[in-house]
């Protein structure tokens, strides 16, 4: 489930689902109708922007998730298990290797698409964390001393060059970043 930050200024005011943020964004317009709300993605680190007009119920009600489709008439491959069939082009002798392989050509491309995509997981995480928490950096923090040297700390892996960088920016704004930053920190690349 994807959650979302929202900031009244540079003060956290609500984690959590879409609709708890919007909620929360709502309550603090209603009580500060100049109060300046931004909201943000926390997997992407994008800004979002919620309708929060009308009752909470409406409020809610848009951002709950869709009702779950009816089941679509069967088709060919395994649908209870998520196998869905489609073409695959190989040379003769790439289709000759996998048909020796134990378990037949579907089970062996299955194997070596998630072998491949475990190879690269680590190195996939850093690069989503480093992206997430620049867009939050530029959007939110841009304007504060030590944003490009924190940006070039953040990319090249140096967390305690990050860390002395961001040191002196505001405290919610500081600890969202980290956040969104630590995963950068902790992934290790292939």
């Amino acid at each position: 489930m994807s959650t979302y930050t929202a900031f009244c200024d540079k003060q956290h005011l609500a984690s959590g689902p879409a609709a708890e943020v919007a909620l929360a964004a709502k309550t603090a317009l209603e009580n500060s109708p100049e109060a300046s709300i931004l909201m943000f993605d926390d997997e992407s680190g994008r800004q979002v922007d919620f309708n929060v007009t009308g009752s909470a119920w409406e409020v809610a009600a848009r951002l709950a998730p869709a009702p779950e489709k009816p089941a679509s008439p069967r088709s060919p491959g395994r649908p209870k298990l998520g196998v869905v069939a489609r073409e695959v082009t190989l040379l003769p002798r790439q289709w000759e290797w996998l048909n020796k392989q134990p378990g037949g050509a579907s089970a062996t491309l299955r194997k070596l698409v998630d072998a491949a995509r475990n190879a690269g997981a680590p190195r996939e995480r850093m690069r989503q964390a480093q992206a997430a928490a620049d867009r939050f950096m530029m959007a939110m923090l841009g304007d504060q001393p030590g944003y490009e040297e924190a940006a070039r700390a953040l990319y090249a892996g140096d967390e305690r060059a990050f860390q002395t960088r961001i040191a002196a920016w505001p405290k919610d704004l500081r600890e969202h970043v980290e956040r969104l930053a630590s995963p950068a920190f902790t992934a290790k690349p292939a």
